[in-house]
């Protein structure tokens, strides 16, 4: 009984400081968005250089996801989440003495680098610790701590510049505490024994290499790729023009842009919620009323007046990026259990894939058509993983590996 109540403990203690990581990483993240539009006057960037500076974290987050998780066998999850936390420091700290654009661009590049430490090996880790069950709730709980990082990082950011704190020193002071972090990182899981094992034989006694990716239902896999990417560009696509709708709307544009974040408030809820939602039906019956919820909720936004529309954005934001625990939950289920931190490294590059693509395929149909056949084509593209989710099923653990990708 200790050996089991100490098991649960470890297993808490684990999934919180991997939660912590999610939410600074993601917060400093988010922070870029929020400090652009501060940047740009003092020094003079044009709308280009803005979405290159964008570009520069974004590319390499996803440049970098699959050999994240390649090397988190090699060294394990640990010194992976380390490393990443103290690059993203080190880059901020950086920025926040940075005299020109280019030097802001190489620290927005290398915050991007520390960033694509932290999301495969982390799920890794959480799905081998919750291995015997709860695993979407655990998974649900990390993905609303990103979320929840987001909204504290960008709040922190703006009430400090709001109360008179320059640029540099609020980004200094995200920068000092990732480090501090990638020290207690490092400190707890040590004590734990957790996430420095690396990968060498699996359990069923088959060689590492023979496994190669690992991916135990080729088809499974596909189809839950293709899921990811329609389910991420309407998120980003729906976030980034949501506020241009509600102006369109004849909304004052402080009240369209807080429209946003009462959408990312609903996210939170809706990240943590859909893995206890899972965990009570199922994977694929989670993501048909999740995306059929979606649906209907970005139509009713569309032709809601402008009260219902911002009571309805909330519980929008619950499903809209609710779903992702479901999404991301599947993994481990056409995964081997070695393989891990491949698969996930493998779906969060097309997440981030997706984030860049959405916003510029939506945005060129409200161009030349309006945003609302725009946000018309998002509750249609989130109707086409339905069919797709007849392809999540899954296989025994035991089963012989056969060729994969």
């Amino acid at each position: 009984m200790v050996a089991i109540l100490k098991q649960i403990e470890h297993r808490r203690i684990s999934l919180a400081t991997a939660c912590g990581i999610h939410a600074i990483q993601d917060g400093l993240y988010a922070t870029v968005y929020v400090l652009l539009p501060v940047l740009a006057p003092v020094f003079g960037l044009s709308y280009v250089q803005v979405g290159v500076l964008r570009a520069a974290f974004s590319s390499a987050m996803t440049l970098l996801q699959i050999p994240s998780g390649v090397l988190a066998e090699r060294f394990g999850e640990r010194t992976l989440l380390v490393f990443g936390l103290a690059c993203s420091g080190f880059a901020y700290l950086f920025l926040a003495g940075s005299l020109g654009v280019v030097a802001i661009a190489f620290s927005l590049f290398l915050a991007g680098l520390g960033a694509a430490f932290q999301h495969a090996p982390s799920s890794s880790l959480i799905t081998g610790l919750f291995q015997d069950g709860r695993r979407r709730a655990a998974l649900g709980t990390y993905n609303a701590a990103g979320d929840a990082g987001k909204l504290g990082f960008a709040a922190a950011f703006t009430l400090a510049i709001g109360v008179g704190f320059t640029w540099n020193y609020t980004v200094a002071g995200f920068g000092a505490l990732a480090l501090v972090s990638a020290v207690a990182v490092f400190l707890i899981f040590r004590r734990l024994g957790v996430g420095d094992r690396p990968v060498n034989d699996t359990d069923e006694g088959y060689p590492s290499e023979k496994i190669g990716w690992g991916i135990r239902d080729r088809s499974g896999f596909a189809g839950l790729t293709v899921i990811v990417f329609l389910d991420l560009a309407v998120q980003s696509g729906f976030l980034t023009f949501l506020a241009f709708l509600m102006a369109e709307k004849q909304v004052p544009i402080s009240l369209a842009v807080f429209a946003v974040v009462l959408t990312l408030a609903g996210g939170i809820f809706g990240k943590l919620g859909c893995g206890f939602l899972v965990d009570r039906i199922g994977g694929r019956k989670s993501l048909i009323v999740v995306q059929c919820l979606t649906a209907l909720g970005i139509v009713a936004v569309l032709l809601s007046p402008n009260l219902i529309a911002f009571l309805v954005l909330p519980l929008l934001g619950v499903v809209l990026q609710g779903s992702s625990t479901v999404t991301y939950g599947s993994v481990s289920d056409l995964v081997h259990r070695d393989r891990q931190s491949r698969g996930f490294a493998l779906i969060y590059s097309v997440s981030s894939a997706a984030g860049i693509t959405g916003p510029i395929v939506f945005g060129t149909i409200g161009d030349q058509f309006g945003l609302a056949p725009a946000m018309l084509a998002m509750a249609c593209a989130v109707l086409l993983t339905l069919p797709l989710s007849v392809l999540l099923r899954t296989k025994p653990e035991g089963i012989a590996i056969k060729d994969d990708l």
